[in-house]
């Protein structure tokens, strides 16, 4: 157990090995907080582990006792988590009728619910360390407008964790990054710490359709994205932190992160209340009459 002062933040990350996670476990380490990286592997965490962090095996869609074993071993590391940020994930690339029921089971069960076996898991980790003066807990998840179907899950899935853990004060945040400039849509077989998977069937019926179009501008963006997972990490470290950027600011429930994500969130927004408008009066319909009428 690390005899470093009680307060200093103590990160566990999931899906560290690379990306989005690998950058804020090294933000959070430059900042002198403690940092427990865990992949399904942790030999691919060798260089975090140089850089000072505690690595970890975890697979996020492990059975519950051995999800539990895992976060009580990360525990006794530095005595305490207070900070646990979900990355673990991958792309499934292709149209709903050509995924496979395992294709779609397996992207769920990784995305969706291994974000939900690690906050339940770490939820009373992170009801502690609020519980300590001066300590903050905060948990975080990563999802998008625009991107896919499980990313809407998480989305929702943070919206229900936020207003069951802020009672205990815990923080929870969803960041919603555009496209940022990682290895995330490298093409690739699938395996080998690939994230982008294309579904085994493809059907010549979706041929320039949107799903096509959606399938050649991952081709484009690969390697061109415009955000910078380097300050990305730095603004997630402040917000979970309250630090920097988010000083004197309550932890959002939500955060776009990067101009097009942004102009993503404001044209939902902008469309969904236009077809609010549009069907209001149909909506509203649906309600039952007064009593005695």
């Amino acid at each position: 157990m690390s005899n470093a002062n009680t307060t200093t933040p103590v990160f566990l990350i999931t899906g560290a090995s690379s990306g989005f996670g690998e950058a804020i476990a090294r933000e959070a380490l430059a900042r002198g907080h403690h940092v427990i990286a865990t992949a399904r592997s942790k030999a691919r965490l060798a260089d975090l582990e140089s850089a000072g962090a505690a690595v970890l095996d975890l697979d996020v869609t492990s059975d519950e006792a051995t999800l539990a074993a895992v976060l009580a071993e990360a525990s006794r590391v530095h005595g305490r988590i207070t900070h646990v940020v979900n990355c673990a994930g991958y792309l499934l690339e292709g149209a709903v009728e050509e995924a496979s029921a395992k294709e779609a089971f397996d992207v769920f069960n990784t995305n969706v619910l291994g974000t939900c076996n690690v906050a339940r898991a770490a939820a009373p980790y992170l009801r502690a360390a609020a519980k300590v003066p001066g300590q903050m807990a905060a948990l975080a998840t990563f999802g998008s407008l625009g991107n896919c179907s499980t990313k809407y899950a998480v989305s929702g899935l943070t919206e229900g964790l936020a207003e069951e853990l802020r009672p205990f004060g815990v923080d929870v945040c969803c960041f919603e990054p555009g496209y940022t400039r990682t290895g995330f849509l490298a093409n690739g077989e699938g395996g080998g710490g690939d994230h982008r998977v294309k579904t085994a069937r493809q059907l010549d019926v979706y041929h320039d359709t949107e799903a096509a179009k959606m399938r050649g501008a991952l081709d484009v963006y690969n390697g061109q994205q415009p955000g910078d997972v380097v300050k990305c990490a730095r603004v997630i470290v402040d917000v979970l932190t309250k630090e920097g950027v988010a000083k004197g600011r309550e932890v959002p429930v939500r955060l776009a992160l990067g101009s097009d994500c942004v102009d993503v969130v404001r044209a939902k927004c902008e469309s969904s209340l236009k077809l609010l408008k549009e069907w209001e009066e149909v909506s509203v319909s649906t309600m039952r009459d007064s009593d005695g009428q």
